[in-house]
């Protein structure tokens, strides 16, 4: 049995469960509070020294981290990954912008002021998320607006790694009317076979 050990308000830790829900695979879940301290403890660092959820065990006793990593092992020989070369690099290319692009700025922000509850002692830093946030919901919207999905294959990965906070951002404050086409995929992704939405925390 796979056991993922992660936070359910995390969309990283969403990603993992929604990749194996989409392949069939059964997972038990384990709960981890990281806003909590849950990934400071002994038992959590002998098997993540990086002290961040999502991890993921597989049933010979292999840890394996980083939300985008575990996303690419589980989809590997399904339409959700393109085999090697130029299609999977292009998926590869949306992984890699979603974590130093995006996430750092849309999920902090929703972090900041959904979880923590301290907006207005971080203004300086919720600036620079709003601002950086929306710049990388603008490429999204621009790619968005002429294509259905990400990349050319289809929907991949790169779509489940990239709705995972923007499905939630208006929790971070980012008013998403501003990006129609961004909604449009959303709608598109939610309504694929398997896909169960991460909710926000007003809903």
């Amino acid at each position: 049995m796979i056991t993922v050990h992660g936070y359910a308000a995390s969309d990283n830790c969403w990603k993992v469960a929604q990749i194996l829900r989409s392949t069939g695979r059964d997972f038990a879940w384990v709960e981890v509070d990281s806003n909590a301290g849950a990934t400071r403890t002994p038992e959590f660092l002998a098997l993540n020294p990086n002290a961040k959820v999502p991890i993921v065990v597989l049933d010979d006793g292999t840890v394996i981290t980083e939300s985008a990593a575990i996303l690419c092992h589980f989809a590997e020989g399904t339409p959700w990954l393109p085999p090697a070369g130029l299609a999977r690099t292009r998926v590869l290319e949306w992984l890699f912008f979603e974590q130093y692009s995006h996430e750092p700025y849309v999920a902090v922000a929703r972090n900041i002021i959904a979880y923590q509850k301290q907006k207005a002692a971080n203004a300086d830093r919720l600036a620079q998320c709003w601002a950086r946030g929306a710049a990388a919901l603008d490429v999204m919207e621009t790619r968005l607006a002429q294509h259905d999905w990400l990349t050319d294959a289809g929907p991949t990965i790169a779509d489940l790694a990239l709705m995972g906070y923007t499905q939630v951002a208006e929790d971070g404050e980012f008013a998403m009317s501003r990006w129609p086409a961004i909604q449009a995929w959303l709608a598109r992704l939610r309504a694929l076979p398997g896909i169960v939405p991460l909710q926000g925390i007003s809903a």
